[in-house]
């Protein structure tokens, strides 16, 4: 008999959620229809495909940085009303501040964002002659830009799949599911954890399935477990199935409001 030679070091077997592959089943079932915000409101969406590649990866770009704490029907009303104005760098860098101010109002930290665009759009113009920089790396040392929008980036602009981008939405229905090892307090960690296993297949599709999901079932604030598919094998679910009282406290809906 030949025995195994002790000094082979044999890899430990990748970790993966139990019940992963049923869940995630259950939510492409729940999402058939794709008609939540993020599927008519996506930053690739609300960005104008019959411009030249560079300025609809530039819009892109702009619509991602609206979006970080803003609806996605506020970050698409700006984006309607930047276009009509005429959404190129040349023209944003022409645009005075406070023009630039009041067509994206209100979204959400609005005036940090004028400033972040401004600048961005400088050094898009003087670095990378009117394009938008072709790796996460390079986006993430962007004003106002982080990795979940490095990420979508690089997807919606460039069609590249290089990472998941992780939002809010993905990184509380990852930490619901279980889809972590441990909780996660921040995106960018859930972000390494679904990475180390979920399939490059699902990498495309998995950041707009889960938003849609946490847009319409597993909400922030009083998720819908009584109707979602994944009651019985989730472990938030198994302990709250029952339908909750339709008042919300005022802070529950400034939770939603920014989610």
């Amino acid at each position: 008999m030949v025995e195994q030679p002790q000094n082979v070091k044999q890899e430990p077997p990748v970790w993966e959620p139990p019940m992963w592959r049923e869940q995630l089943k259950n939510i492409y079932n729940m999402r058939k229809f794709r008609n939540a915000a993020v599927d008519s409101m996506g930053c690739d969406v609300i960005s104008d495909t019959l411009a030249s590649p560079e300025v609809f990866r530039y819009q892109v770009l702009l619509s991602l940085m609206l979006s970080s704490q803003t609806k996605d029907q506020i970050t698409s009303a700006a984006m309607e009303k930047l276009r009509e104005h005429g959404c190129s760098i040349d023209n944003i860098l022409q645009t005075s501040d406070k023009e630039l101010g009041e067509l994206i109002y209100p979204v959400g930290f609005w005036k940090k964002k004028v400033e972040y665009i401004k600048r961005t759009s400088k050094i898009l113009q003087e670095e990378y002659n009117g394009d938008i920089p072709d790796t996460v790396e390079k986006l993430c040392k962007l004003p106002g830009v982080g990795p979940k929008m490095a990420y979508l980036v690089m997807k919606c602009a460039w069609n590249q799949i290089v990472g998941i981008g992780v939002d809010t939405h993905v990184h509380r229905i990852s930490n619901r599911l279980g889809w972590v090892k441990k909780p996660t307090k921040q995106p960018e960690d859930t972000r390494k954890e679904l990475q180390d296993w979920l399939p490059r297949e699902y990498w495309r599709d998995i950041d707009e399935l889960l938003v849609g999901f946490g847009q319409q079932t597993c909400l922030p604030v009083g998720p819908k477990c009584y109707e979602c598919l994944n009651k019985e094998i989730c472990p938030v679910g198994k302990s709250n199935k029952k339908m909750p009282s339709s008042k919300k406290t005022k802070k529950e809906e400034m939770k939603e409001e920014t989610e």
